[in-house]
């Protein structure tokens, strides 16, 4: 489970900004908003997260942030030796940000080990890497990793916690790629778990990762999957019976085109193609769609469905930018809720998205008070990301009215005269 994100200077975050899923020592809905880890330091973590601000207020460079460290650990061993990070974009409206490193650090609970790892970076190499194990209530510290400007070349100290051949590791690690990863590609199963973590436990949809039919249409192909599925847009009260896959040999036309060279290539053949059809069952009769014919919120909703399902059973970390996009404030609520149910949620999944719904603060029981988070954009172009806590509400405090009246800020701020309004 992610216990909290750090990031520096990444796009419009250019001071530190910590996202925290640890509980805070309010005992409300504790039981189902938060799960037990057993450890003393961090006893409880949230099972949800919701990220509010206004549009362009840095809500997606968080999302963006997370993900592109994730990026940085499971590819930068396939990087090719003076391969540069183009995509990195530090802050770029000071002249100091620009010239200093972007930093990221995760802190995680895996089999019920605390891991704290992290990096510095700028678009030519890794600048420092780190990692902390915590396997009793004093960390270990396993490796760290620092360029000498004045040598030219990177420093390593290693603990005696970390085993395996890491002189082999140290010598193969480019200043493009992170010891972490290359040392896994070379076999070291102490850091394994780490690299996977981010790799296969850590789930992220955005505008860059789209959700894609291809997971939940290979879900519909698995009974038990499928029956999972259609009660779930059941329970969502779509009046679907069933959903259908028929897998069809069909001639596909693909158009190629390489940037470099300009060259165009046309291919067309025979390729396995799947048939989605949605069968209806209401008091006037029966029908059958294909899958187009569906509305846009229908197929989000499916689409959703089978990664949740899969990501619950898992006991993964979920994040969405803009979970509401074409779903009903109600059917967001539900998806909310499946992380809280124990029942249903048994390997510690969490979720963790941001929303223009603020519908949702006020949902009976749907969140405590440390579960909510808000991104302000300042005059400087600079983001803040900052807790409902700060603001001390009551419990029984109307949260949407307080947050559309600005009590917590993360709103934005429109001309009357643009928008031709009237007091």
């Amino acid at each position: 489970m992610l216990i909290e994100f750090r990031v520096k200077n990444f796009r419009s975050l250019r001071d530190e900004q910590v996202l925290s899923m640890v509980a805070s020592s309010d005992k409300s809905l504790l039981d189902t908003h938060a799960a037990d880890t057993g450890l003393k330091a961090v006893p409880h973590l949230l099972r949800s997260a919701a990220v509010y601000g206004a549009n362009a207020s840095g809500k997606s460079n968080l999302i963006k942030a997370l993900q592109y460290m994730r990026g940085v650990v499971v590819e930068s061993a396939a990087l090719q030796p003076g391969q540069t990070f183009d995509r990195l974009q530090p802050f770029k409206l000071d002249a100091t940000s620009v010239s200093q490193p972007t930093e990221f650090e995760v802190t995680f609970i895996l089999s019920g080990v605390r891991y704290q790892y992290g990096f510095a970076m700028n678009s030519q190499r890794i600048v420092s890497e780190q990692l902390l194990v915590f396997k009793a209530f004093k960390p270990q510290r396993w490796f760290e990793r620092h360029f000498d400007a004045i040598s030219g070349k990177d420093v390593y100290e290693f603990g005696p916690s970390l085993k395996g051949a890491k002189n082999l590791w140290e010598g193969a690690t480019r200043a493009n790629a992170l010891f972490l990863a290359v040392a896994v590609q070379l076999n070291s199963e102490a850091l394994r778990p780490v690299f996977e973590w981010f790799a296969n436990r850590l789930v992220i949809f955005n505008e860059q990762s789209p959700l894609s039919p291809h997971f939940s249409v290979q879900m519909l192909k698995i009974e038990q999957q499928r029956k999972a599925i259609c009660e779930f847009l059941r329970a969502a009260d779509i009046s679907i019976s069933d959903i259908e896959v028929a897998t069809k040999q069909a001639m596909v036309h693909t158009l190629n085109f390489d940037l470099a060279t300009g060259k165009r290539e046309d291919t067309t053949g025979e390729q396995a193609v799947d048939e989605v059809k949605f069968h209806h069952i209401t008091d006037h009769g029966r029908a059958v769609f294909d899958l187009m014919d569906e509305s846009s919120g229908t197929r989000n909703l499916l689409f959703l469905t089978g990664p949740i399902l899969d990501i619950l059973n898992k006991g993964q970390t979920l994040v969405v930018d803009e979970l509401d996009t074409s779903l009903h404030t109600l059917l967001v609520q539900a998806i909310v809720r499946l992380f809280h149910q124990s029942l249903v949620n048994t390997g510690g999944a969490q979720l963790i998205f941001t929303t223009h719904d603020t519908s949702l603060l006020d949902a009976y029981g749907l969140f405590r008070r440390d579960q909510i988070w808000f991104v302000e954009k300042h005059p400087d172009q600079s983001s803040s990301l900052y807790p409902l806590l700060d603001f001390s509400p009551r419990k029984n405090e109307a949260l949407e009215r307080g947050y559309l009246q600005g009590r917590y800020g993360a709103l934005p701020l429109l001309s009357s005269q643009t928008f031709g309004l009237r007091n």
